[in-house]
């Protein structure tokens, strides 16, 4: 065995666009998280800022969406400083955060859908690049 570890820099340009994508991924988590907050903390404060739609299978009070919203969004922020620092439990926990924030924004697509879009589509960018720098890491 050699003195390598997962952790030495890999110098070559797909290890720089790795390295990269996964940082500006982090940073988008952290910023779509910080969006979910907002989200989360207008939907508990005013419940009828957000238009009610019209017989929707996931209807729930406003309450309970806002607080899924900055429950999931603070955790993501938490993940996102973790994905910046190259926490070994990062990557993954920056997929499955980023998966959920999909889940809930597309259910809550009636209420606000361009909003709920672009945090759909930030966070597929998020996954992206986290899996392409994760299938990068030589196990």
């Amino acid at each position: 065995m050699g003195s390598e570890s997962q952790y030495d820099i890999d110098y070559s340009t797909r290890g720089t666009v790795a390295d990269l994508g996964a940082t500006f991924a982090a940073v988008l988590l952290a910023v779509s998280s910080g969006m979910n907050v907002l989200q989360g903390l207008s939907a508990i404060v005013n419940d009828d800022l957000y238009a009610a739609g019209s017989e929707y299978l996931y209807e729930l009070d406003m309450t309970v969406w806002g607080s899924i919203h900055l429950v999931l969004g603070i955790v993501g922020i938490a993940v996102g400083i973790g994905i910046v620092v190259r926490a070994s439990w990062a990557q993954v926990a920056g997929m499955i955060v980023a998966g959920l924030a999909i889940l809930t924004n597309f259910a809550f697509l009636p209420h606000y859908p361009l909003w709920s879009i672009v945090i759909i589509a930030f966070n597929g960018f998020v996954i992206w690049a986290l899996t392409v720098q994760l299938r990068g890491y030589d196990y």
